[in-house]
């Protein structure tokens, strides 16, 4: 079964500004980015495709195209030979060619970190099943911000128990932590 590292939304300007957050929220993204690079370079070692999905946003959006929030996070190890796919909703499959570079490499799971755990990560895990691809969901390797009624924290772990083992057919998400997740 051949794998890809799917590696979604982590941008510049994806969290809301330094300090209208809790520090926790901070913490947690730079914790999530340093376990990134980590999946990065054993992805790299292991020779597994690596695409990163980047949220292309309309004028104004805190991930307006070209502007420096929609950069991708420099820090990941990302090089000019990895994939970049560009979206506009929160389905990384949604109106992009996310499937048709899947297909032309022959891909079948999918390892899935990134941000916000709650929109863009749910959504195209689950879509990526209904689609048949098996994924494993990096338990410590995606983050969100918090919201009026939850944290980051309770965010984070509701996704965790409610995706493992989501399934569609054949097709099963199941939900690891980064040092149990097998890239080859």
């Amino acid at each position: 079964m051949t794998k890809a590292l799917l590696i979604i939304d982590v941008q510049a300007g994806i969290l809301p500004a330094k300090g209208a957050e809790r520090p926790a929220v901070r913490q947690r993204f730079d914790e999530v980015r340093c376990r990134i690079f980590g999946l990065v370079g054993e992805a790299r070692q292991q020779g597994t495709p690596i695409i990163f999905v980047q949220h292309a946003g309309e004028p104004g959006h805190r991930l307006e195209t070209g502007t420096p929030g929609w950069e991708i996070c420099d820090d990941l190890g990302r090089t000019s030979d990895d994939t970049v796919v560009r979206k506009t909703a929160c389905d990384s499959f949604y109106e992009t060619d996310l499937q048709t570079v899947l297909s032309d490499q022959g891909i079948e799971h999918l390892v899935v970190a990134g941000l916000m755990t709650q929109y863009c990560v749910d959504t195209t895990c689950r879509r990526a099943v209904s689609l048949g691809y098996d994924v494993t969901l990096v338990a410590d390797a995606h983050t969100t911000a918090d919201t009026e009624m939850f944290t980051v924290e309770q965010i984070v772990d509701h996704h965790n128990a409610l995706l493992d083992g989501f399934d569609a057919g054949k097709a099963v998400i199941r939900v690891r932590p980064t040092s149990a997740v097998e890239l080859r």
